[in-house]
């Protein structure tokens, strides 16, 4: 015992002065000290830790190297959703949010924006409490991700611990985790020397290495981090600024980008665009872009945000990378709903970052403008670096002989005649499940994340079951066996077993879920929210007419014919009642079955602790009300409810004179009689 009680100052003289030259190294790029000395401190760290464990601090240096594999990633609720950005693609595009910007403030003036570079990696959060690093987790699909604490702690550019005194009690820090261009080149090159398969780009290295299960392999990979944003804050007030803010958080240790700038005037704005536009090839890291913010933090509370962007910044994309390449066939995908798609199967490239061999042509019309044949050379681009197309046809390379591609008259799944509704511009194929493909892609639909959530059923072994004929339609799934699974390629006993378990699972879901499940034409997750919300009950929405459905938020005619179609085919409510009778299930609403909304226009905001339910709960209740409810105070709000542990939502509401609700006032107005 005496001897640890020799080496602790030491151990934390050590932590004290590495952390240091990690900051000196990840954030102000100027070590001060070379390779050596620095692997020498850490050295002499760890040899001490080794001596005296019970002197190991989570936080110490030694404990960036990695922790013992999981089994899988933990899933991670965002309690602030992590928003994606709109894109403006030219100056016309970003002036026209700029114009929605100062129309929607009432404002003459020039709005003040924060202009950053557009990271091409990985949107984390990190959650502090004070001052310590908890929790790490990436954007997933905004509402909730996946825990890669142990990974991210690997990462040298990010404090476990914050700088200074004067820093929030509980902050979520936002950023990018990426690899830089040096890293990639050099992972790549040890990557070729051992035989591995090389990473296509930056981006995907720095995604596959922060979604190890071994942290030890991503303490191996040369990832940074630069922090652009916060999510939850409570315990501090937030400065006026985007740009005060990045001042603080270089304060604390976090490494932000130096390529910050602050603008006014349109010709300033663009200005800045093109300056990083002309510095991207310089840079030590991979961007797509510039982003824009409103730097005045009252401002973007009073512009807000919509569904899934905020309104107040935007993505201004750099022009797309295209390349040639030649046709090598052209063939048809059947998808879900029918839609029979060409689909141009391409000579390898590598463009924007991938390497491009398919590319959908969309509809025959589209095909037929373009005048796309086989053996065509053609120009590929990726439309805002994500999506491959087809530019044009280089007619100047065009062999003799080529033939305009042949639409098919019958579906190339079942053989049923194609038909082409009029004013449409897709063709389908009407023989729904029983067609092959049909039954394939809506059994994947059906089983996806956002859908029924079945864990562990990928494509290939959907393809098996329909090939099998072991599943026809979505209720099939049920009523597979242990023995049945087993005999699949690559389906072990315990694979079986695992397999068997998530369909019992995700038998429990919600009416939301199930009807964004079963595939309804233009029925995506948030149209299908709403219908819940709106009719309460799925027999009710069975007997609802398309007035009743065009009264639902989202549903307009087509849609609403869409539903209807749906449920008068004798085969959809057969599989519906097979899906029930095999114990899918899920709690009804019943909250407004007649459309009343009590709340209508009013904007609520939640925040603390809820004992009787989840902020979730609480909101979807809300909602069904007709209740807006959002994630930031604004003198626009009309309710916050302030439940235990309530933070700097709580003190800003009372100071901008917003009525406080406690949650028994909660409960009381959500028991209150409807209409």
């Amino acid at each position: 015992m005496g001897k640890c009680d020799d080496v602790e100052q030491r151990i934390q003289s050590l932590c004290d002065e590495i952390n240091q030259h990690n900051q000196n190294y990840y954030q102000y790029d100027a070590p001060q000290i070379p390779d050596s000395d620095y692997d020498e401190l850490l050295r002499e760290l760890q040899a001490l830790e080794f001596q005296c464990p019970d002197l190991i601090d989570r936080e110490s240096p030694t404990q960036r190297v990695g922790s013992a594999p999981l089994d899988s990633f933990e899933q991670v609720e965002h309690q602030v959703p992590m928003l994606s950005l709109d894109n403006a693609f030219s100056d016309e595009e970003f002036e026209a949010f700029n114009k929605r910007v100062t129309d929607k403030l009432g404002l003459a003036d020039d709005i003040e924006y924060l202009v950053e570079p557009k990271l091409d990696g990985l949107a984390i959060s990190l959650m502090y409490e004070n001052g310590v690093l908890v929790r790490a987790a990436t954007r997933g699909d905004g509402r909730s991700g996946e825990n890669v604490t142990e990974n991210v702690k690997t990462i040298g550019s990010i404090p476990l611990r914050l700088k200074g005194e004067f820093f929030p009690e509980r902050i979520e820090v936002r950023g990018e985790v990426f690899m830089p261009l040096a890293g990639f080149d050099q992972l790549n090159m040890n990557a070729e020397v051992s035989g591995e398969k090389p990473f296509v780009n930056p981006r995907n290295a720095a995604a596959g290495s922060l979604r190890q299960l071994d942290s030890k392999i991503t303490a191996t990979r040369p990832l940074a981090f630069y922090a652009y944003g916060i999510g939850v804050l409570e315990g501090w007030i937030l400065p006026s600024t985007q740009k005060e803010l990045f001042e603080c958080l270089d304060n604390w240790g976090f490494p932000v980008c130096d390529q910050l700038t602050v603008v006014t005037d349109m010709k300033n704005c663009h200005l800045a665009y093109e300056t990083l536009a002309n510095k991207r090839s310089l840079l030590p890291y991979e961007i797509d872009g510039v982003v824009y913010k409103v730097n005045d933090y009252s401002l973007q509370n009073e512009l807000g945000f919509v569904s899934r962007a905020p309104r107040w910044a935007i993505a201004r994309k750099f022009p797309a990378q295209e390349k040639m390449t030649k046709v090598n066939g052209i063939d048809v995908q059947v998808g879900r709903t029918g839609a029979i798609t060409p689909v141009a199967r391409l000579e390898p490239v590598f463009v924007g970052g991938v390497t491009v061999t398919n590319v959908t042509l969309h509809n025959e019309d589209e095909m037929r403008r373009k005048d796309v044949r086989v053996g065509d050379t053609v120009i590929v681009r990726r439309a805002g670096d994500v999506i491959p197309e087809i530019v044009s046809v280089v007619m100047e390379k065009r062999v003799k002989n080529t033939v305009m591609f042949s639409f098919p008259e019958q579906c190339p799944a079942c053989g049923s005649t194609v038909e082409r509704s009029e004013g449409e511009a897709i063709a389908r194929c009407p023989a729904g499940l029983f067609c092959s493909a049909q039954v394939k892609e809506s059994i994947k639909h059906f089983s996806s994340r956002k859908a029924m959530d079945v864990d562990g059923l990928g494509d290939k072994i959907v393809e098996q079951l329909v090939a099998s004929d072991l599943v026809k339609t979505p209720a099939d799934l049920y009523g597979l066996t242990k023995e049945e699974l087993s005999g699949l390629e690559r389906m072990a006993d315990k694979s079986a077993n695992n397999l068997l378990e998530a369909l019992n699972d995700s038998k429990a879901t919600t009416l939301t879920k199930f009807l964004y499940a079963l595939g309804i034409r233009e029925v995506g997750e948030v149209t299908a929210g709403s219908l819940a919300r709106f009719f309460g009950s799925l027999e009710a929405l069975q007997l609802a007419s398309v007035e009743d459905l065009e009264k639902v938020p989202d549903v307009g005619p087509i849609v609403a014919q869409h539903v209807i179609a749906f449920f008068e085919l004798e085969h959809n409510c057969e599989v519906i009642n097979d899906l029930r009778e095999r114990g899918v299930n899920w709690s009804d609403t019943c909250i407004e079955p007649q459309g009343v909304q009590v709340l209508s226009d009013k904007i609520f905001v939640l925040t603390g602790a809820l004992s009787a339910m989840t902020r979730d709960q609480a909101k979807a209740e809300l909602q069904a009300l007709g209740a807006k409810v959002t994630g930031s105070v604004s003198k626009k709000t009309d309710y916050l409810v302030a439940g235990e542990d309530s933070g700097s939502k709580l003190k800003k509401a009372l100071s901008l004179g917003v009525t406080v609700l406690a949650e028994q006032d909660l409960l009381e107005l959500l028991e209150k009689p409807k209409g």
